[in-house]
């Protein structure tokens, strides 16, 4: 069976998740600069085995989508002229990057260690994933 990768999209980082082979297990694999995306993306593909990409939808609490969608919707249509059979899916992020940080204070991270954004997106990647997992 092929991973499923996750992507907490953002215009300056963005958080990435993975699962095991079974698909059962979400894990943070990293944060990667936006503008190194891509490359990244194809680097990751060439060595792993990927069936589908969860991509986080920012929404608003009135339900309607946040100012980086459009952001999204242009890294959506470049995946998919890159990986024309990859399967995306999209999850509702919202509060994730709160979970993230409650997270981090939960485990016992340090206040210093809770500063680090790339860490919050990567955890962040990774509460998408897992709830697309659990709700799948």
């Amino acid at each position: 069976m092929a991973r499923i990768i996750a992507i907490d999209y953002g215009t300056k980082r963005t958080g990435i998740a993975i699962t095991d082979e079974l698909q059962m297990i979400a894990s943070g694999l990293t944060t990667v600069e936006t503008k190194n995306l891509m490359s990244f993306l194809k680097d990751y593909f060439q060595k792993e085995q990927v069936e589908a990409m969860v991509i986080g939808e920012p929404k608003r609490m009135n339900n309607e989508a946040s100012d980086v969608e459009a952001h999204i919707i242009r890294f959506r249509e470049s995946v998919l002229k890159t990986f024309p059979d990859l399967r995306i899916i999209r999850q509702d992020e919202r509060f994730t990057s709160k979970m993230a940080f409650q997270t981090m204070i939960d485990s016992g991270i340090g206040k210093k260690k809770r500063q680090n954004k790339a860490l919050v997106d990567q955890i962040s990647a990774t509460i998408i994933l897992q709830d697309y997992l659990y709700n799948k």
